[in-house]
């Protein structure tokens, strides 16, 4: 299994063909005048509605940074998230975004050359990163007055389900968050609390949709790993997220040889050069804008995670409606969705993307198809 997994001369070339790839070819795009481009950035803290626990650390808010770009007297809007996990916070986020000039670009669709310029800042800083992107792709959409799902060609119908997060907690809690959630079709449960049995039993209890179910890390042994999925195989559970710790490569390859379901990249897998690498450890992986630095990425690591006949889901943090519908441009390209963010959230300063009846429904807004509330 490592010699297979350590041979990359197909993928290592599907990888390095992906350098060149971009979002695809925009509309014809409306006369622009030398105007130039203005970001600006304020800190928010996301409430939570209920205590969010997974394996490690429990969390009531999460803070964020909301981004504006204006240009010619059209805003785009951008969102940094940063959970703990990231490493980021609100101070990295603005400290890194202050760095940022973009009056030297006097034309938005460039986006390939602005965000070369955006990467090269630092090598880190992913989310807020990600919030230039998003503000920039909400604004040349806005500009071209489209959605970007039309932009790109992609048919909305075409859209997944979403789950909605059931985070770990005692047996009461869970019922109760899993009848508050009675309107998906599908639920993403997070496990590796060590009362991972109880979880789904308890769900099970209330409802019988298919489960996506997130370890987070927190099963640390391979065996014990194997012998809970065949246990989940036995539920309806779909997939497994981030069993093993990061670290545990060689752990993980093996055990997604074994596995009688498939298995996700989540914490492992953050950008573009990873898809490749993780061709033979992982099933697929959970593509999110703030590990992907944004949109521009994410577009990219699906066409080569296709090209490896890689499974792709498409995640989110705890975010506001304008990162997750940023997010849900993307969905029709891929096997799962997890766009539940703003939903978990109490103070949502955005209105955008809809779930009807637990499937992804996109508007035709222009750009990210979002509006402040």
């Amino acid at each position: 299994m490592k010699t297979n997994r350590r041979n990359f001369v197909k993928t290592a070339g599907i990888a390095s063909l992906s350098v060149a790839l971009s979002n695809k070819t925009f509309a014809k795009v409306p006369t622009l005048k030398s105007g130039k481009m203005k970001l600006t950035f304020k800190p928010y803290k996301l409430q939570l509605k209920h205590t969010f626990t997974v394996a490690g650390f429990s969390r009531n808010t999460t803070p964020v940074v909301l981004t504006e770009i204006e240009f010619e007297g059209i805003i785009g809007y951008g969102e940094a998230s940063m959970p703990p996990y990231l490493g980021e916070s609100q101070k990295s986020v603005i400290s890194f975004l202050e760095k940022v000039d973009l009056a030297q670009f006097r034309d938005p669709f460039r986006l390939d050359e602005i965000m070369e310029y955006i990467d090269s800042i630092d090598t880190e800083n992913r989310a807020a990163k990600a919030s230039v992107d998003i503000a920039l792709h909400d604004l040349i959409g806005k500009i071209a007055n489209q959605p970007l799902y039309k932009l790109w060609g992609l048919t909305p119908e075409n859209t997944p389900m979403t789950s909605f997060t059931i985070g770990i907690d005692t047996a009461e809690v869970v019922k109760l968050k899993t009848k508050e959630a009675s309107r998906f079709k599908v639920l993403k449960v997070k496990l590796g609390g060590g009362n991972d049995k109880e979880m789904i039993n308890t769900i099970r209890s209330i409802t019988d949709v298919p489960l996506y179910v997130d370890v987070n890390q927190g099963w640390k042994d391979k065996n014990h790993a194997l012998e809970m999925i065949h246990w989940l195989s036995e539920r309806g559970i779909e997939f497994v997220e981030q069993p093993l710790p990061k670290n545990q490569v060689d752990d993980m390859a093996w055990l997604t040889e074994n596995s009688p379901l498939p298995t996700i990249a989540d914490e492992a897998f953050q950008r573009l050069s990873d898809v490749a690498k993780f061709k033979d450890v992982y099933s697929g992986i959970n593509i999110k804008l703030m590990k992907s630095t944004g949109l521009r990425e994410a577009h990219k690591m699906i066409t080569v995670a296709r090209a490896l006949d890689m499974k792709v889901m498409i995640g989110c943090m705890t975010e506001t409606s304008c990162a997750v519908s940023a997010a849900s441009q993307l969905s029709p390209l891929v096997d799962w969705a997890d766009l539940d963010g703003s939903l978990l959230i109490s103070n949502d300063v955005f209105k955008g993307m809809e779930v009807i009846k637990g499937k992804v429904t996109l508007n035709n807004l222009p750009g990210i198809g979002i509006e402040k509330i």
